[in-house]
């Protein structure tokens, strides 16, 4: 079920706290019981594409496609959209453009939507969004802890921008719904925000069904031993350090010689790891200021859950 606002308690605790300033559980069926037709495998992405400009600083949406077009995967988390946003974007709308260029469904969640540069024109909106293959059947953009980056001496607030949609995928004449996360956590330094931004990550997963299959992806802005990422890895797992199969060191940012690992494909327990990458050269390595985390995992086939 697509759920509604978290409550408006968590901003008094967000100023408050501003102020005072291994391997993935089991399936359900043993992996040497498991039949290849009680899963089906689906290739996913988490790639912050930096409105569309590279690591040299061009915008060239193009470029971005064509990188987007080169991880072969059924859906693609990204972050930093501009759709309308300004001139750096040329004013597009990005989102759109990628989706039609790809030829993938789109959802997107602002976590800006601010008044047009003129009457008549679009809203400028920036944010994060989904990029599919298969159907997506639901979607909502929730609300998780922010300090804005457009208001100046602004306080910690509930703002929304992290997307949730459900994806449907047909398979042996059935279909399983698939909980796509998408998020950006905040980039300072303090590591405070991110740490309320998790807290209010874990209590949207917590309402999803228990038996609910669920990806998060995104740029976490912190490497895997943070300690505000620590009760994240309670709720989700990390499919890089559980993959069976990797290619490159999986470093992700900066994209030109990279030194961290940011970015993000997270699973529920119920979703195996199979292998994940991160391109070493080409397009990807390019086209942003990131490079993109791609990843294979297998969804049990018997994980249909009620919109």
């Amino acid at each position: 079920m697509i759920r509604g606002r978290l409550m408006p308690a968590r901003v008094a605790l967000a100023a408050a706290l501003v102020g005072s300033a291994s391997a993935i559980v089991a399936l359900p069926m043993s992996s040497a019981s498991a039949k290849p037709h009680d899963f089906v495998a689906v290739r996913v992405a988490s790639y912050n594409i930096h409105a569309g400009a590279g690591q040299d600083g061009v915008f060239d949406l193009d470029r971005t496609a064509a990188a987007i077009a080169g991880l072969h995967a059924d859906v693609v988390g990204l972050q930093e959209v501009d759709v309308h946003w300004d001139a750096r974007s040329q004013w597009r709308d990005t989102l759109q453009e990628l989706g039609s260029r790809l030829h993938m469904r789109v959802a997107f969640a602002p976590i800006y939507d601010l008044d047009p540069p003129a009457p008549g024109q679009p809203r400028r909106q920036y944010g994060v969004a989904l990029l599919s293959r298969h159907p997506i059947v639901a979607r909502e953009n929730h609300q998780i802890a922010r300090l804005s980056t457009q208001v100046p001496g602004s306080l910690p607030a509930l703002a929304p921008g992290f997307l949730e949609a459900v994806v449907q995928i047909h398979s042996a004449g059935t279909h399983v719904d698939i909980h796509l996360y998408v998020t950006h956590l905040d980039y300072r330094g303090n590591p405070t925000m991110r740490q309320l931004q998790v807290a209010d990550t874990r209590l949207i997963l917590a309402q999803d069904p228990p038996d609910a299959v669920q990806l998060l992806l995104g740029d976490l802005n912190a490497e895997p031993a943070a300690p505000e990422l620590a009760p994240l890895w309670q709720s989700v797992r990390d499919v890089w350090a559980l993959a069976p199969v990797r290619s490159g060191i999986g470093l992700t940012y900066p994209a030109a010689v990279p030194t961290r690992r940011i970015d993000y494909v997270t699973a529920s327990p119920n979703i195996a790891a199979v292998a994940a990458a991160v391109p070493a050269d080409g397009l990807a390595a390019m086209a942003s200021d990131h490079r993109p985390m791609v990843a294979t995992v297998r969804v049990p086939r018997g994980s249909e859950t009620d919109q």
